[in-house]
């Protein structure tokens, strides 16, 4: 299985953080490897102390799943296949904000989690952050 390294995931990171601060916001950034453990974190200044668990609980549920979190929200809503998903696995977070990361071959090798604003902001920075693996 492939796995993603060190350097990756810092790239990954600061990918998402520079995408963070181009739309003004302060974001928990998690980026998890191959087996969903934490790899890379960084808390920007002044991001919000309650984001920190989200992010990687973000990170973690994408790899989980290898799928983006807010995908797995539409399919975890009442009468969905998969409602309340969310109380597996310790908690899971099932809005968006978590992304798999793909290597240059397309396959899965680990994932980002970023919170600390609207989900679509969270969104934005976390797929610029998986985007910067090539």
């Amino acid at each position: 299985m492939a796995d993603i390294t060190q350097d990756q995931a810092q790239t990954a990171l600061q990918a998402a953080v520079e995408k963070a601060r181009a739309i003004n916001c302060k974001m928990n950034v998690a980026v998890v490897d191959a087996g969903a453990n934490l790899k890379a974190f960084v808390r920007m200044d002044g991001a919000w102390l309650g984001s920190i668990d989200i992010s990687i609980k973000k990170a973690r549920t994408a790899r989980y799943f290898d799928m983006n979190t807010g995908d797995i929200g539409s399919l975890s809503q009442p009468g969905g296949s998969l409602y309340n998903i969310e109380h597996s696995n310790n908690g899971l977070i099932t809005f968006p904000g978590g992304v798999p990361i793909k290597n240059a071959s397309g396959e899965i090798i680990g994932a980002i989690g970023v919170s600390g604003s609207t989900v679509e902001n969270d969104h934005t920075a976390a797929a610029a952050g998986a985007a910067a693996i090539k």
